[in-house]
Formats: structure tokens, C-alpha cells, sequence
């Protein structure tokens, strides 16, 4: 139908504008960093604290001592702070591999099928004697064991128990169980199909760095994959009887361990250094180049996403290689800040300053000085930097405010679990570093520990130059693009621009009412998309934001005046 009329009538247009708006999506923190156990350089994301305990561990054990890796206490400090999704990636130094299942036999005296655990490393080897109550010597709370607890030959199904490793046969500790399932590729409960069997292989060279997939079946357990099965297709015969040939497959009733593994998280060159006593050569076991891969897979932002990232235990002044980049990939993303350390413990605030002045974007902010917490594995009182705890403070702005919100000051900004800082700051210090791009940390004696800073890295004073309005900035870029995803390929017509007008509007709106904007403006019609825009193949919009401001500098005029002065209503 015509859009204009050329003789008189009556045009009859229709204007829907009853789309139902997606919702944002929630995105938490990423965390890089060593762990007890879990898969390497695979992210994976986490809801809660006691999940990132199951999948990457929590206590280490190195000689007569227990450890607890940064990013066990920064996942701890971020569910504990009101987050939701965490994106954890494990990195270890060296090779590491998975431990496979010892033979799980079946009435023919053959190996029935082999699993393989998809938490990595030495730890994950549970195999050797068995002691008192069929107890495992070499059993632990990090690693597991099978049982096949019973078999059905006439209706070819068993049941796969997997136990965690130091438990005994009078007190099992099922971690999960699968029943009634087969080694027919054709029946629904197939065995692959129901625990998994999709392995993940990092590769890295000049096309980039990225995950590998292989496998038919997305991964069901949080402890084992399928590695290999001896298949029986079709187990019954068109009469419904189980075949002879197949029912000796089956595996048998019994119990046994994994083993094979490779990979050690004690440093081979010498004892691992955690917390204040990190150095340039040594953090927590690893060096600097051990983190690069895992931070190159998470530049990838179709496949991982997050608003905002730390690697605790990386610090500016000796490892400014990965900490560039992984500023530099949150540039290129766009859609997350960088929360970096710039010295390790015990450093001048002069120290502080000169790795600050090396760091020049928005997209990165710091955060002086370290500050000391209870460690939620040992309970014991240990130092950590920063980045830490900086995340949790996000979480908590996210989850009581908005993202742009200042996430420091009294009411956002307090940390809680914290029992002090490295150093108390006087008022001269907290100006010295904020002038410096450096969030101070301070100490308050009603309030106890605080951020008092939001300042991003960035030296140009901008709007940006603001941890607040970048914020803003990640939450408006990353839901407005989730509109406009839904355009790619369709008309550019009159249509298809109200239909991204009645979405983005209405959002922002809602940001303004909300004390995000002071205004904002959506241009998206012809002054925009002339017809060479069009021949182009191309939709422009433009989005006009003023975004609001915080008051960082409250000045109090208090006037004394002579007796009998009068006051103007």
C-alpha cells in the first residue's frame, strides 16, 4: 500500500508499538587467577561461592601449610557482596591433563567405557590401595571416585554413581548420581548424552586464541566426561529381547579410582609466594607470562561476557606486560573496566604514582592501599591487593543501586569484610594519590574501611575520567547494541527505525528516572540515514547523553554574623 496520497482519500497506516523489550543482560565479573583445581584455561561461570568451591577447590597444601589463591578470596569477597555471575579462569604454570577412570570391566572381562575428569592437575588422581571401610589412600576431598552401583541386563541400563575421593563404603559421599543409563548411541538416555562428553582445547597462534571443541554432548556432570565407550547399538531385537551379544557389555557391579593425571600446582622451582609476599618472579606459584593465553581467550566478547575483570595477584610495576594487556583488551571490548593493582605490598605511595602515571584510559581503574581479610578457606587474617575485593564493591553498587552509581563513599563504598588497610591515610595522602588517578582506600574511625575514590585511569579531564560514567557508558553500549543486534539484516525502512526508537527510548527514560542521565536525545530518521547512507547498507543512530555527576567536593559555608543581624526567608 501506498505511504502518501497523491488524489484525495483516506490513508490507513498501522504504528505497532506494543514490542515487548528484552531485558538487559546480566553480566557479572571475570576473575583470572590460580586455583586448587578446575579446568585450565577453560572460563567457566559461577553463581555462588560454594559452586566455585566444588569446580576450582579451595585450600591448597604445600608442606605443613595451607594456602588460599587470591581468586578463592575474591570470589568469596563478590557473592558475599550481592553478585550473581562470576566468569572464573583457572591458569596453572606447566602442563596439565585430566586423570582418566581405572578399566570399569563388564561380564565380558573388557572395558566397558572410560571417563576422564574435567577438573585438571595431579590432584585429581585418587587411585592406589585401598584402606579400612574400602576407603582410598590416595582418596581427597579434591578428587573422586566411580561405583557402578547396579545393573539391568534385560533392560540394558545401569547406574553410575561418582563420589567424592575420601569417602569409605559405610559413609558415601554421592556427589552425583546417574541412573538408568545405556550404552545404546540410540536410546534417549544414551551414556555420553547423559553425563557428556565435549572436551575443550586452547588453541593460540596468529589467528588468535580460542577454544577448540570436540564431542557430540554438552557436558551435564561437573566432574566427568565420557572418554570412550564399547557402544551396543540397538540392544534389543525387533521381539524386545536384549541381544546375546550384547548383554555381557554391561558394565559390572564394583567401585574404582582415576589416575593418570598430570600437572602440579606447588612450584617446581621453589615454595609458591601468596599474599604480601608475591614478587616479581613468583605469584602464588606462576609468573607473569603464565596468565597470557587466559587473558587473550577473554578478549573474545561474543563468546565471554562480563562487566568488569581482575587478575589478583598481577600488579602494574612487575607485570605491566599482562596488565596492558589486558587493559587493552578491555578497550577493544568495550564493554568492562579493568580493576589493576600498582605495586605489590608494602610500597611508597611515590611507588603507587609512578606505575599510575604509565596507565591512561577509562576502561582501567586502581585502587591503594592493600588491605587485610579473613581468608574464607583457613580463617586465618591475610593480606590481599586490592582487586580483591574491588569487584565485590561493584556487585553491591550493581545489586543496591545501579551501575552508575559512584561505587565508593560510605554508603557504596564500605568493605565490610575487610578488618583494616595496609596503612592508614592521612587527608594529605588520599588528595596526593586522587590527583594521581588513584582511588584511596581509607580508614574512618565510625566507619571503618571505605573506598573513597572513583576516579578512572584516564589523565584528559573528561566525563570519563569517572569510574561512575563509564559504568554508564558499558550499561547503555551493551543493551542499546542488544537492541540494535536484532536489526542486523533487516529493512532500512521507516519501520525498522521506530522499532529501534520505541525500544531505546523508553530504556533511556527509565536511566534518567533513575539518576543515570540528566537527559539525552535518539536521532534516527532521515537526517541521518540519507539515501547514500542507505546505498551503503548501512543504519546510523545517534545517541546524545548527559550523563550525571557526583558530588565528590561538598563545600559547607558556615557565616558567623554580628547579633541582631536578620536572616532573608
Amino acid at each position: 500500500m501506498a505511504e502518501t496520497l497523491i488524489s484525495p482519500g483516506v490513508l490507513a497506516r498501522e504504528n505497532d508499538q506494543s514490542l515487548v523489550t528484552a531485558k538487559p543482560l546480566t553480566r557479572g565479573a571475570a576473575l583470572i587467577g590460580p586455583t586448587v583445581k578446575g579446568p585450565v584455561e577453560k572460563p567457566v561461570y559461577i553463581s555462588s561461592f560454594g559452586s566455585f568451591q566444588t569446580i576450582f577447590g579451595g585450600v591448597l597444601q604445600s608442606g605443613s601449610s595451607n594456602f588460599t589463591y587470591l581468586t578463592s578470596v575474591a570470589a568469596n569477597n563478590y557473592f558475599s557482596s550481592g553478585g550473581t555471575s562470576l566468569l572464573v579462569t583457572r591458569v596453572t604454570s606447566g602442563s596439565f591433563s585430566s586423570a582418566n577412570s581405572t578399566e570399569i570391566v563388564n561380564g565380558s572381562s573388557t572395558n566397558s567405557f572410560t571417563l576422564e575428569t574435567i577438573s585438571e592437575g595431579e590432584i585429581m588422581n585418587s587411585s592406589g590401595p585401598e584402606i579400612g571401610s574400602g576407603s582410598l589412600a590416595s582418596g581427597s576431598a579434591d578428587n573422586i571416585r566411580w561405583e557402578i552401583a547396579s545393573v539391568n541386563t534385560s533392560s540394558g541400563v545401569f547406574s553410575l554413581l561418582i563420589r567424592r575421593g575420601n569417602d569409605n563404603n559405610n559413609q558415601k559421599v554421592i556427589l552425583e548420581s546417574f541412573n538408568n543409563i545405556s550404552l545404546d548411541p540410540f536410546s534417549t538416555n544414551y551414556i555420553s548424552r547423559a553425563i557428556g562428553d565435549i572436551t575443550s582445547t586452547l588453541i593460540a597462534g596468529s589467528e588468535g586464541t580460542y577454544l577448540q571443541e570436540s564431542g557430540s554432548y554438552p557436558n551435564i556432570s561437573n566432574y566427568v566426561r565420557v572418554k570412550s565407550t564399547t557402544n551396543t547399538p540397538h540392544y534389543f531385537d525387533n521381539a524386545g529381547n536384549a541381544k546375546t551379544e550384547y548383554t555381557g557389555s554391561l558394565p559390572s557391579i564394583g567401585s574404582g579410582s582415576f589416575n593418570s593425571a598430570s600437572g602440579s600446582n606447588i612450584n617446581a622451582q621453589g615454595p609458591n609466594l601468596f599474599n604480601e609476599n608475591i614478587s616479581s618472579v613468583n605469584t602464588q606459584g606462576l609468573n607473569g607470562s603464565d596468565y597470557d593465553d587466559a587473558i587473550n581467550l577473554l578478549a573474545n566478547q561474543d563468546d565471554f561476557q562480563y562487566n568488569v575483570i581482575s587478575a589478583p595477584g598481577l600488579y602494574y610495576a612487575d607485570y605491566s606486560s599482562q596488565c596492558n594487556l589486558i587493559k587493552n583488551n578491555t578497550i577493544s571490548r568495550g564493554d568492562a573496566i579493568y580493576i589493576l593493582d600498582l605495586v605489590t605490598h608494602d610500597k611508597p605511595i611515590a611507588d603507587v604514582l609512578t606505575a599510575a602515571s604509565g596507565i591512561d584510559s577509562s576502561y582501567a581503574a586502581a585502587y591503594w592501599p592493600w588491605v587485610q581479610t579473613v581468608d574464607p578457606n583457613t580463617g586465618l587474617l591475610v593480606y590481599v591487593p586490592a582487586s580483591t575485593m574491588i569487584p565485590g564493591v561493584y556487585a553491591f553498587t550493581d545489586a543496591s543501586s545501579d551501575p552508575w552509581f559512584a561505587p565508593a563513599g560510605i554508603t557504596r563504598g564500605g568493605l565490610g569484610s575487610v578488618v583494616r588497610a595496609e596503612r592508614k591515610l592521612t587527608s594529605g595522602n588520599r588528595d596526593t594519590l586522587y590527583e594521581g588517578n588513584v582511588n584511596p582506600i581509607a580508614t574512618f574511625p565510625q566507619q571503618g574501611v571505605v573506598v573513597f575514590g572513583q576516579k578512572t585511569l584516564q589523565k584528559a579531564a573528561t566525563a570519563l575520567d569517572r569510574i561512575n560514567v563509564r559504568r554508564l557508558l558499558i550499561t547503555l553500549k551493551g543493551y542499546i547494541s542488544q537492541i540494535a543486534d536484532n536489526l542486523v539484516f533487516e529493512a532500512n525502512t521507516i519501520a525498522t527505525r521506530q522499532n529501534f526508537l520505541i525500544q531505546v527510548n523508553p530504556y533511556l527514560e527509565s536511566v534518567q528516572q533513575r539518576q543515570g542521565l540528566y537527559s539525552f536525545k535518539v536521532v534516527m530518521d532521515e537526517s541521518n540515514n540519507t539515501p547514500d547512507v542507505i546505498d551503503r547498507n548501512e543504519l546510523v543512530g545517534q545517541i546524545f547523553l548527559q550523563p550525571t555527576k557526583t558530588a565528590e567536593f561538598i563545600i559547607l559555608d558556615f557565616n558567623v554574623l554580628p547579633t541582631g543581624a536578620t536572616f532573608d526567608n
